[in-house]
């Protein structure tokens, strides 16, 4: 996702779950995300990484070719940038996501990082930050793929086979195939509670999406020769930092309505959580895990 992090150590919070109704269309990004300027440029797309061929980077570190999988430069540099006077390091982590291939994605090197802000023209990005802003940025991707791969355990085989009605394949998993940022393009969820925030400020206002993400992940349905391609869309929202500090950030992960099917596997969700609230389940299944907790610390 987008380019973030807090001005403390603080280990940041992030919600799977809805953020606070209302997100005006426009507005200032959240103080603590230097990145997030309105009047700055949009950075590149920087999660997950492919690594770029190190024959390549060697050749032209400064080449501007992007790479179709992520829109990310092609190559990244690890060496220190000309006037960097923080040594940042070149190790890079290895995510939980797989690739359509079975290897996994790989987030960039905080050297990388800083490498492509300043290459996107952020000359005065704060270098003693780099490293935070990694690890938050690493963290929060992986929380959105585990969203993914919940409503892909309910949604693997389609609606019917969330229903029972039809086989799903015991053997297939997910794999995120490509993504792309879209910070700019507002999705229609957000662009409806930001025009409810207008008629009910109240109730619905509250500040809105400060990046997007498209992610292309892979789905083989029984009866599928090849995996095919669901778009997810992922909007990231900062709420109320917590009492102790920490920054809150919500997610908001769903399949774009690309197809009729995918419609249906909102809807269908949908209506499973208001079914749980109205019938108490999701208070009882809460009481549950705490009691697990308490039962577990004993």
């Amino acid at each position: 996702m987008g380019w973030f992090w807090a001005d403390t150590p603080a280990k940041p919070s992030v919600a799977a779950a809805k953020p606070p109704p209302g997100h005006p269309t426009t507005g200032t990004p959240p103080p603590g995300c230097p990145m997030h300027q309105s009047a700055a440029a949009p950075p590149a797309s920087a999660c997950p990484y492919t690594p770029a061929d190190s024959a390549a980077a060697q050749k032209d570190p400064n080449d501007q070719t992007m790479n179709p999988l992520n829109y990310m430069f092609s190559n990244l540099s690890q060496s220190r940038a000309p006037g960097q006077k923080v040594s940042l390091p070149t190790e890079r982590e290895v995510s939980s996501i797989p690739k359509d291939d079975g290897t996994k994605w790989e987030y960039p090197s905080p050297q990388q990082m800083y490498n492509a802000m300043r290459r996107k023209g952020y000359e005065d990005a704060p270098e003693d930050a780099v490293e935070s802003m990694v690890a938050v940025h690493n963290w929060l991707n992986e929380g959105a793929w585990n969203e993914i791969c919940a409503w892909e355990g309910k949604f693997g085989g389609g609606v019917l086979g969330h229903l029972g009605l039809r086989e799903r394949d015991p053997e297939w998993t997910p794999r995120l195939a490509r993504f792309m940022g879209r910070r700019k393009d507002v999705t229609p969820k957000a662009q409806m509670y930001g025009f409810l925030g207008r008629i009910m400020p109240e109730t619905f206002g509250g500040p809105p999406p400060f990046d997007r993400h498209d992610w292309y992940v892979l789905r083989k349905m029984p009866g599928d020769e090849e995996p095919r391609e669901v778009r997810y869309v992922i909007d990231y929202y900062s709420g109320p930092p917590e009492p102790t500090g920490e920054p809150v950030f919500y997610i908001d992960v769903r399949p774009a309505l690309d197809r009729p099917g995918l419609m249906m596997e909102r809807i269908v969700n949908w209506s499973s959580d208001v079914w749980e609230k109205a019938s108490g389940m999701d208070v009882r299944r809460r009481e549950q895990a705490e009691a697990a907790k308490r039962n577990a610390g004993m």
